[in-house]
């Protein structure tokens, strides 16, 4: 059938809109279809997990660096918001596209079920055959475009002017308005439906969070050491010491957390090595295994950030699986890779040294969050994040940093990404008011592997003032500092700065986290009333 040439009637007014509609609904069969039969593929098939994955590849470092440091730990949110809208606005043009030229609108539908499956199939860990349930998505959607315009189309042939009334009526009978919105909504229903049936069906396929919840650590051959009873801030409302898990921060590239069944997980150690070593979730199990408290930061954390935490880790040392593999001279990295694609470059003495670098298995006493990497992971004192702190790890190449570049470093930032001396203020808050009077002041400080020997106060560009330490638990923990303050009524700014191990003082000198951290002194302004 054809869209018949006839000049605009009333029946015509706002068939745009209407054809804009039946794109919106065409597009929500793509997905929900291409959701519930993913349910039997990996999750990374299905096409907003690909589409954002892909996204984010491409994506301009200005923009992410934008979204990380506007969002925090909900840019992933911010970027499905912004694909929802970018979908929808497509989607309204291939409908009234296709309404008005079919041949068109077919031709942008196959367009952009191509670049959907184009997504699929160069995500890692991917194969071909998982681009079926986006090529039965767009295939369906196609259908469903078809009939809604299609009733577009009949809408247009039935007369509506008085002087027509005597027409000849059209073989087929003419589409309402309400025909067209019940189909539609019938269409938006189904889809919903669909969608839900595929997330639920997905869930109740995958077992990994319930044999996470059955798994019982080991016991570690070699323990934490144990805290000192005084590493809490005396400052009341500083951050716990001991970041529990779900208030851990969490920023990586991973759109959809992975489920990896532990039983078919395997790590592979090769490259410049004089043995390729392949590690299975068991030989982890019965490894000689470590304890530690280290403090984690994210290389996008702002001055004065939140994107830091402390836990105690449980895993395998990583110079223990390199002495088994037996590096080659030359060798001066390793990459790091995780199931979604995701790699790391570290240096190769940083794994081999004390410092307790780990492949991780548990977190302050418990298997790994799945969002935290589960099952594996690695932990590595004194690195940034990016350059070290590969989640869901599946790939240890020995390389050299001359011969390969990992995710974050292909975008510009540093190889090696040591993390830097840095202060915070956590009480009072920024723009706090708090009474005249005693106040108390109070925050973390860190600079993992070399540890923190003083903590400093300025207020309102007067004398440095020595702030109180807590208790040092260890050199690749974060400390934390307090002091009282005798303020006085009117507006205050508070700076902090802190000296590390070395005698290093922090650097005031301003810096934004690309490519090697953020550095500068935090500044908080109070009203004392």
């Amino acid at each position: 059938m054809t869209k018949p040439s006839m000049k605009p009637s009333k029946r015509s007014r706002g068939a745009t809109a209407l054809a804009a509609v039946a794109g919106v609904a065409a597009a929500a069969v793509v997905l929900s279809v291409a959701e519930l039969i993913g349910a039997f593929f990996t999750t990374r098939a299905t096409p907003l997990i690909a589409l954002g994955s892909t996204f984010i590849d491409f994506t301009p470092l200005w923009m992410k660096n934008f979204a990380v440091e506007t969002f925090g730990t909900n840019d992933k949110a911010a970027l499905f918001v912004g694909m929802g809208v970018t979908i929808l606005l497509l989607a309204c043009v291939l409908g009234i596209v296709a309404y008005r030229k079919w041949a068109l609108g077919v031709a942008g539908v196959l367009l952009m079920g191509a670049v959907i499956v184009g997504s699929v199939v160069t995500r890692a860990s991917v194969k071909p055959i998982d681009a079926i349930p986006s090529l039965i998505g767009t295939a369906a959607g196609l259908v469903v475009l078809r009939l809604l315009i299609t009733r577009l189309w009949r809408m247009q042939e039935w007369p509506d002017e008085a002087a027509d009334l005597a027409a000849k009526e059209p073989e087929r009978p003419a589409t309402t308005r309400r025909g067209f919105f019940a189909a539609a909504g019938i269409t938006a229903a189904a889809s919903a439906i669909a969608a839900t049936g595929g997330r639920m069906l997905s869930a109740a396929r995958s077992n990994v969070a319930a044999a996470r919840e059955s798994l019982q650590l080991p016991a570690p051959a070699k323990a934490a050491a144990a805290v000192p009873a005084g590493v809490q801030s005396k400052a009341p409302g500083v951050t716990p010491w001991l970041t529990p898990n779900k208030d851990f921060y969490r920023i990586d590239t991973a759109l959809s957390v992975p489920e990896i069944n532990a039983q078919d997980w395997e790590l592979r150690i090769h490259g410049l090595v004089e043995q390729e070593v392949r590690l299975t979730f068991q030989d982890l199990l019965d490894a000689r295994l470590i304890e530690s408290h280290v403090s984690l930061t994210c290389v996008s954390n702002p001055v004065g950030g939140n994107l830091a935490g402390n836990a105690k880790w449980l895993g395998m040392p990583i110079r223990d699986v390199l002495k088994m593999a037996r590096p080659t001279q030359g060798a001066d990295m390793v990459l790091s890779t995780s199931v979604d694609g995701f790699s790391a470059s570290t240096p190769l003495e940083v794994l081999q040294d004390d410092r307790d670098a780990m492949l991780a298995i548990g977190m302050n006493g418990e298997p790994l969050p799945l969002e935290h990497g589960y099952p594996v992971r690695m932990v590595v004192p004194g690195l940034y994040g990016f350059v070290s702190a590969t989640k869901w790890v599946v790939d240890l190449e020995v390389t050299r940093f001359a011969d390969n570049k990992a995710y974050w470093t292909q975008r510009g930032w540093s190889e090696r990404g040591p993390i830097k001396t840095m202060a915070r203020v956590e009480v009072p808050k920024s723009f706090a008011k708090v009474p005249a009077g005693k106040v108390a002041l109070g925050g973390t400080a860190w600079a993992q592997t070399r540890g923190i020997t003083k903590v400093e106060v300025q207020i309102d560009n007067g004398p440095w003032t020595e702030a109180v330490l807590s208790d040092e638990a260890s050199l690749i923990t974060w400390r934390q500092w307090s002091l009282d303050w005798d303020a006085t009524p009117g507006p205050h700014y508070i700076k902090v700065r802190a000296t590390d191990g070395t005698g290093q003082v922090q650097t005031d000198k301003r810096a934004d986290p690309v490519p090697d951290g953020a550095s500068g002194w935090q500044s908080v302004m109070v009203t004392v009333e």
